[in-house]
C-alpha cells in the first residue's frame, strides 16, 4: 500500500515539476501576447519622430561645408525599405486589438499602416503593400508589389475604415502619447490625414475609380476636422533620459552645416519674424552688436555653389547657422505630423482649384496665424516677434497678402511658400514632395539638372525579392529602368 502512495505522490510531482518548468521556460522579453496599448506609445515615439536635416538640404534650408550632400546636391541613388520593420509592430498591435476586441487600436493600427505606407510609395512608386508583412500567418516572404495607383486605394480605404471605427468607439486610449486617449481628437486627425493624401493625388483628378475631388469635398462637409493648434497630431518632449527632442545635442549640427541663403532670403523678403528663431546672426553680426530682429543679421550660403566656397564664407563669420535652440533646448518645440496650419493650406489649395466653396484667402490667413501661434508658444524667448499683432503685420506685406495675388498661379505660389516656410525641422520629406507635385516654390538648382522625383530600390530586394522587383520596375519604368529621375505614376 505505502508502495502504491509513493508510486502516486512520484507522478504527481512529475507532472507538477513539468508544469512548473514550462511556464519557467517562456522568454518574459518574448511574450506570446501583450496589451495593445505597450505597442502604440512606442509605434507613436518612433513614427512621429523629427526627419532630420535630409530632406532640409534638397529643400534647400540648409547646406553642408564640409562635403558634398547627395540630398543637397540632388544625387542620392538608393532608399531603404527600413520601415518595414516599424510596419512589423503595428501588425502586432491590430493583432492584440483584435483578441481584446478592441476597435480604437485596431483603427489607430489603420492609420499608421496608411502613414508609414503613404511615405513608402511616395518614396519608391510601386511598393509590396497587400502581401506584405505575412511572413508570420502565410510565410510569405517575397512579397509581389503593388502598383502605386493599388496602394493609395488601399491607403484611403484603411483610413476610413479607422474613421468609422474610432466613430463608434470612444473608449480611452491607453498608452496613447499623442492625444492622451481622445477619440475624438484622433478622428480629427485621421480625417485630416485623409485630405492629405487626397490632395497628394491633384494630378489624378480625372480617375474616377478614385473620384479623388468628391471624397475630398465629402470628408471637408461631413468629418471632424482639425480646427486649432489644440488639435495638432504632434508629438511633445520632455526632459527626461530617452523622451528628449530629436535634435537635442545632436552632433551632426558641427561646424560644418549652415543655412541656406536663398531660404533665408524669402524669410528677409517678406519681413518674417519666424526668421529669428529658425536661424542664428552671422558671427559678424553678433560682433558688430546687430538685434536679433535686424533682418540683416542673418546670411546663408549659396547652395550649388562648391562646398569650399562657403566654407571660406562661412570662415570669415558671413553664414548663419542653426538656432541653437534646437541643438540646446531638450524640449525645443513639438515634432507635428499633422497640424492645424498645414491642414489650413491643404484647404486653402483646394479652394484654389474648386474642389471646396470656401473662401481660400480665409484658410490661407488662419494657416499663417496658427503657425504664428506655434512658435510663440513653443519659441518662449521668441514669443513676441510671433504674437497676434505680429501675424496681422505679417499677413499685409507685399509678398504676404492674399488679395495681391490675381491669378490662380499666384495664389498658388503663395500657398505653397508658406507651407514651405512653416516646415522648416517638420513634416520631414513633405514640402519636397509638394514642391515635386505643384512646381513651388522654385528651388535653386544647378544648370542642367533636375530634381530626383524617387529613390531607387533596396539592393536587399534585388537579392531576396528580385522576380517582383524587376516586375514593378518593368511595369513602371521599362526593363533595368529603376533610376531616380523616372516619373512615377502619382506625379503624371
Amino acid at each position: 500500500m505505502k508502495k502504491h502512495i509513493l508510486i502516486l505522490f512520484l507522478f504527481v510531482l512529475t507532472l507538477s515539476s513539468c508544469k512548473d518548468l514550462t511556464e519557467l521556460n517562456i522568454n518574459p522579453n518574448n511574450v506570446p501576447e501583450t496589451h495593445p496599448r505597450l505597442l502604440l506609445t512606442n509605434i507613436e515615439w518612433n513614427a512621429f519622430q523629427v526627419k532630420g536635416v535630409g530632406p532640409m538640404f534638397a529643400s534647400r534650408m540648409v547646406l553642408q561645408t564640409d562635403g558634398e550632400d547627395a540630398n543637397q546636391y540632388y544625387t542620392w541613388t538608393r532608399g531603404d525599405f527600413g520601415v518595414y520593420n516599424n510596419l512589423r509592430d503595428v501588425t502586432k498591435m491590430i493583432e492584440e486589438a483584435h483578441r481584446i476586441e478592441s476597435p480604437a487600436y485596431v483603427a489607430l493600427g489603420k492609420f499608421f499602416r496608411a502613414y508609414y505606407f503613404f511615405n513608402l510609395t511616395l518614396t519608391f512608386g510601386d511598393v509590396p503593400y497587400r502581401d506584405a508583412l505575412k511572413g508570420e500567418t502565410d510565410e510569405t516572404y517575397t512579397p509581389v508589389y503593388d502598383t502605386q495607383k493599388e496602394v493609395f486605394t488601399g491607403i484611403l480605404q484603411e483610413l476610413k475604415e479607422a474613421e468609422e471605427l474610432l466613430a463608434n468607439d470612444n473608449s480611452i486610449i491607453a498608452g496613447d502619447i499623442i492625444y492622451n486617449g481622445n477619440t475624438e481628437q484622433w478622428r480629427k486627425c485621421v480625417n485630416s490625414f485623409r485630405l492629405k493624401v487626397l490632395i497628394s493625388l491633384s494630378k489624378k483628378t480625372s480617375d474616377s475609380d478614385l473620384n479623388v475631388k468628391t471624397a475630398f469635398q465629402n470628408i471637408f462637409a461631413n468629418s471632424p476636422l482639425i480646427e486649432s493648434n489644440a488639435d495638432n497630431g504632434q508629438l511633445l518632449f520632455v526632459d527626461e533620459l530617452g523622451s528628449r527632442y530629436t535634435e537635442y545635442n545632436s552632433s551632426s549640427y558641427g561646424s560644418a552645416r549652415y543655412m541656406d541663403s536663398t531660404f533665408i532670403q524669402r524669410l528677409q523678403d517678406r519681413h518674417d519674424p519666424r526668421l529669428f528663431i529658425f536661424c542664428g546672426q552671422t558671427r559678424v553680426a553678433k560682433e558688430t552688436g546687430l538685434a536679433i530682429n535686424d533682418f540683416s543679421a542673418y546670411e546663408g550660403g549659396d547652395p550649388i555653389a562648391p562646398y569650399n566656397e562657403v566654407n571660406l564664407k562661412a570662415a570669415d563669420g558671413k553664414v548663419s547657422k542653426i538656432n541653437l535652440r534646437y541643438t540646446t533646448d531638450p524640449t525645443t518645440e513639438p515634432s507635428v505630423f499633422m497640424g492645424y496650419s498645414e491642414l489650413e493650406l491643404i484647404l486653402a489649395e483646394a479652394s484654389v482649384r474648386g474642389w471646396i466653396s470656401s473662401p481660400a484667402k480665409d484658410h490661407y490667413e488662419n494657416a499663417v496665424k496658427a503657425s504664428f501661434g506655434f512658435y510663440n508658444t513653443y519659441a518662449a524667448d521668441y514669443a513676441g516677434y510671433v504674437d497676434e499683432a505680429a501675424a496681422e503685420t505679417y499677413l499685409s506685406e507685399t509678398l504676404v497678402d492674399f488679395a495681391n495675388a490675381n491669378t490662380d498661379d499666384a495664389k498658388m505660389e503663395l500657398i505653397m511658400m508658406q507651407k514651405y516656410l512653416l516646415s522648416f525641422l517638420q513634416g520631414g520629406w513633405r514640402m519636397y514632395f509638394d514642391h515635386l507635385r505643384t512646381g513651388y516654390p522654385e528651388f535653386r538648382i544647378t544648370e542642367g539638372v533636375t530634381p530626383p522625383l524617387r529613390w531607387m530600390y533596396p539592393n536587399s530586394e534585388y537579392q531576396q525579392n528580385s522576380v517582383n522587383v524587376t516586375d514593378a520596375i518593368t511595369r513602371q519604368f521599362g526593363e533595368g529602368n529603376d533610376k531616380t529621375r523616372v516619373t512615377p505614376w502619382w506625379l503624371q
